[in-house]
């Protein structure tokens, strides 16, 4: 291949960014990692475009290491059989000398070449600096990264997950980091939307911690998610994938949801779901019907609208077609509909609530009544006796008469009480 210069390539015939990193290599270049180097300085003196330094150092990269090509690569060195170790220490100085060599503009070099420059640092050990490096560029264009992308294994032996939870939490803390200017609005819920979509995929391993999931969920600000069913279907696939998650911690997987942001058919699901707590279901049902009485309130002002001066409806400036009023009328009942059904499943609710508060209280009352009798036992002797059934006569267990007897009250007959104790039958 011919190197063309600068100087040889007019401005008007320049290639477009994808095809110009050709033009400025050769075979010689790609085979020896140092004339690169010296290359890519010459050009940069030369004051090229800093986007197009980045698409020379993408073009090049992908020559090198299969993994960051986006198809198979078309160069293959076969002049000597390399082993896995020699292999394993050209790409970590390969790595590394493109880490040196990127633009100091964060804007040059795509995401999706970081994040693939990334994971093969991670594979082969580079050097933390480098490492450091690559996460600081991703972090500033993480909301252009996929789903893909970002689910990376971990190369790590101590880790215990299949992916590398603490590699995405610290892009994560990295992007919260950077100034409002930077991370603006559309780009915090892109970013939200990409770690609900990995929370869901990181719940399916068994070995991802429940400390794990609460904190990379809650790393971003609550108003960076306008809606919480992603979140929502990431809590339900952990509660499925870990059915003995005690109940405190089920609740607190819970607060991370907004019941007031889930959509009708997420707020369907949970109020159905019976891997979620009581309470959770309650509030999920509660937001339902604020949602409903909100709609009613707004479907009946579309008959008028409330004057800022008088109490009463003004009529409005154009009458409603018949159409317009069945249409109108027909969702009002739906809404009401709707109202009621929530009101009884609420009012079911609660009385459940009730009843299982009803069984604790009285299973810790006859708990109480029991361990009572036991200490009026040991303290009065025999006695006790008499004042233990007497207890248990006012819980239910039946009363309990003495048979007369020849001797006196309070007499006893060979160290014994006189009384005999016989179950009423009445």
């Amino acid at each position: 291949m011919k190197r063309v210069t600068l100087s040889e390539t007019p401005a008007s015939t320049q290639p477009p960014q994808q095809l110009a990193a050709e033009y400025w290599l050769d075979d010689s270049c790609i085979l020896d990692m140092d004339y690169f180097v010296k290359t890519l300085s010459s050009i940069k003196a030369k004051g090229v475009r800093p986007d197009l330094v980045g698409s020379i150092i993408a073009h090049y990269a992908s020559k090198w290491v299969p993994e960051l090509s986006e198809t198979s690569p078309n160069f293959e060195d076969t002049t000597s059989p390399k082993t896995a170790t020699t292999t394993w220490r050209q790409k970590k100085f390969f790595v590394e000398t493109i880490v040196s060599v990127l633009p100091i503009e964060n804007d040059t070099v795509p995401c999706n070449f970081l994040l693939k420059l990334l994971r093969v640092a991670n594979k082969v050990g580079v050097d933390h600096p480098y490492v450091d490096e690559l996460e600081t560029r991703v972090s500033w264009r993480l909301d252009e990264a996929s789903l893909v992308e970002i689910m990376m294994p971990s190369f790590s032996h101590t880790c215990a997950t299949l992916l590398d939870v603490e590699l995405v939490l610290r892009l994560l803390k990295r992007f919260v980091g950077l100034d409002e200017g930077v991370k603006g609005t559309c780009a915090l819920i892109k970013v939200a939307k990409l770690v609900d979509s990995y929370l869901a995929e990181a719940a399916l391993d068994i070995n991802l911690s429940l400390e794990d999931f609460v904190e990379l969920a809650g790393v971003l600000p609550p108003h960076a998610r306008a809606i919480d069913d992603g979140l929502y279907r990431a809590v339900d696939t952990f509660l499925k994938v870990h059915p003995g998650v005690p109940k405190q911690e089920r609740k607190l997987l819970c607060r991370l949801i907004d019941s007031r942001k889930l959509s009708p058919e997420a707020s369907l699901h949970a109020s159905q779901n019976e891997r979620l707590p009581l309470r959770a279901v309650v509030q999920v049902l509660f937001s339902e019907q604020n949602k409903i009485n909100q709609k009613l309130e707004w479907s009946g002002s579309l008959g008028g609208f409330r004057s800022p001066n008088q109490g009463g409806f003004e009529l409005p400036s154009r009458c409603h077609s018949k159409r317009e009023v069945t249409v109108q009328n027909m969702e009002i009942k739906r809404l009401q509909d709707d109202v009621v059904r929530l009101q009884n499943q609420i009012t079911a609710l609660q009385s459940q609530v009730e009843k299982l508060a009803e069984k604790k209280k009285g299973f810790f009352r006859w708990k109480k009544l029991l361990l009572i009798s036991a200490s009026t036992a040991v303290n009065d002797g025999v006695r006790s006796e008499g004042v233990g059934k007497r207890e248990f006569e006012e819980v239910g267990f039946g009363r309990h008469t003495p048979l007369p007897s020849s001797h006196p009250k309070g007499k006893h007959v060979n160290g014994k009480s006189s009384h005999r104790w016989r179950k009423s039958m009445s």
